[in-house]
């Protein structure tokens, strides 16, 4: 991806994020994230029904990588299994460490495909899969627990 596209994604997922708001329902789990070292304190709501994520929203304030990652983040996971979802989140997560990954499934994502150049990145591009894999492993032993 080159540096103009990458840009690009970044900024339109910062200036517009999908799903930014706070719910109220139940049906949610809510999870805050956060970086002591900058402004980036996210609340991720997360409504998983049956094993599939039926939606994401956030709320709080971030940075721009911190926002569009989260954004980026949202729009690939709504739908998907929580496996698959962990899939995401793991390849995600190797491509931040320039570990092998598939590109196809990250998407809009690979936008951060070069992150690990500013190691102080790597964290904020991180922050929103930290909180919500939380969740998704909290629900995992739940329904292990069934």
């Amino acid at each position: 991806m080159d540096e103009e596209l990458r840009r690009e994604i970044i900024m339109e997922h910062y200036m517009q994020p999908e799903h930014r708001h706070r719910t109220e329902d139940k049906e949610y789990e809510k999870v805050n994230t956060n970086n002591e070292s900058c402004i980036d304190n996210l609340d991720i709501y997360v409504k998983i029904k049956d094993g599939i994520i039926e939606d994401i929203c956030f709320d709080g304030e971030a940075c721009a990588i911190s926002t569009s990652s989260t954004s980026i983040m949202i729009h690939n996971l709504i739908g998907k299994s929580v496996h698959d979802a962990k899939e995401y989140i793991e390849n995600f997560d190797h491509m931040l460490n320039e570990q092998e990954y598939d590109e196809e499934i990250l998407k809009e994502a690979n936008a951060y495909n070069e992150i690990y150049k500013q190691a102080n990145r790597k964290h904020c591009a991180f922050l929103p899969y930290e909180g919500i894999l939380k969740i998704l492993n909290h629900y995992d032993a739940n329904e292990s627990k069934k």
